[in-house]
């Protein structure tokens, strides 16, 4: 059980780091990344407020806020007030934060193609194992 708990979090581990390593090739940080994702993906219609995204990424609203206001600035995403609460935030992807989407979304789906055997914890020929270190004898 221990094993297998440790083999998943290492894979899980690999994962992540390939895609903050990805968003950065892609000239994103990690964290436009998860808001790119969370926008396209975390609701049906390609937008987002702030709470949804807030609860899409595990952060507060604050810290949202900010990731949000960064990311207009570097022309990922715009944000408008809600027309049904003026009071809400509404963000959405341009044009340039689709398309840098788009190539991460496809590397990430190379990727997960290469680790989906390591997360069920099978075809461990094909995947790197945790190697235990011998003891001395």
């Amino acid at each position: 059980m221990i094993r297998g708990l440790a083999q998943f979090r290492y894979n899980l581990r690999r994962f992540l780091r390939f895609s903050e390593k990805a968003a950065r090739s892609c000239g994103v940080t990690p964290q436009q990344h998860q808001l790119l994702l969370g926008i396209a993906g975390f609701t049906e219609d390609g937008a987002a407020t702030i709470s949804e995204l807030a609860e899409f990424l595990q952060e507060r609203n604050n810290s949202v806020v900010g990731l949000v206001e960064r990311a207009a600035e570097a022309g990922l995403v715009r944000r408008r007030n809600s027309a049904a609460d003026r009071r809400q935030v509404v963000v959405t992807m341009t044009a340039r934060g689709a398309r840098i989407l788009e190539r991460l979304s496809l590397l990430h789906h190379e990727e997960l193609g290469r680790v989906r055997e390591g997360f069920r914890g099978a075809g461990a020929a094909q995947q790197p194992t945790i190697q235990p270190r011998r003891k001395p004898q």
